[in-house]
């Protein structure tokens, strides 16, 4: 039998905060869930990427396999199930620079879905607001204003007249062109 005066000295030095160094933190259930959850979303943007950014990564062949057959897998059950296993894979190994990667190409992608936001402001303001090309030549100096404001009046016209939008088009390549990639 312990006696009671150990237990208390027990919890004492368990709960003083002088010896947290001296316990090994344990991460919680909660905490190691959260962290496999982690790796199997990892894992999931690894399915979706295509062929050629995969080998960037250079992952170990038995990952490459494995994402390679939940590809086609379209069962819940089996798709979950493989992602799990992927999951577990990917605990032997350093996902550090793979999620850094990942986050790269997606500031890539989010970077270019704004500019083609900008585009397309900039296009719907130049065909339905007159006051809009002054503003734009004043923004983005240098460009050719005579051959936009050709397209933008060819591209009214194909609307009214439900052609085929050419210029439209047109314009929009021409906006690129003329506003920088920042």
């Amino acid at each position: 039998m312990i006696p009671l005066l150990d237990i208390a000295t027990q919890v004492t030095v368990q709960n003083n905060p002088e010896n947290d160094d001296q316990l090994d933190p344990v991460p919680s259930k909660t905490q190691r869930k959260k962290h496999m959850h982690a790796l199997q979303d990892i894992g999931e943007q690894l399915v979706d990427l295509d062929d050629k950014r995969l080998k960037e990564l250079d992952l170990p062949d038995i990952l490459l396999e494995a994402i390679q057959l939940a590809r086609p897998m379209n069962k819940h059950g089996a798709k979950r199930r493989q992602m799990q296993y992927i999951g577990k894979l990917m605990r032997t190994i350093d996902v550090l620079p793979i999620q850094k990667k990942l986050d790269a190409w997606k500031g890539v992608s989010i970077q270019h879905t704004a500019r083609l936001h900008l585009l397309e402001r900039w296009r719907e303001r130049l065909l339905t607001d007159e006051q809009a090309l002054t503003e734009f030549a004043q923004a983005f100096p240098g460009g050719d204003m005579q051959h936009l404001r050709v397209l933008i009046r060819n591209a009214q016209k194909e609307k009214v007249s439900d052609k085929p939008p050419k210029s439209f088009r047109l314009l929009f390549q021409e906006l690129q062109s003329l506003i920088p990639d920042t």
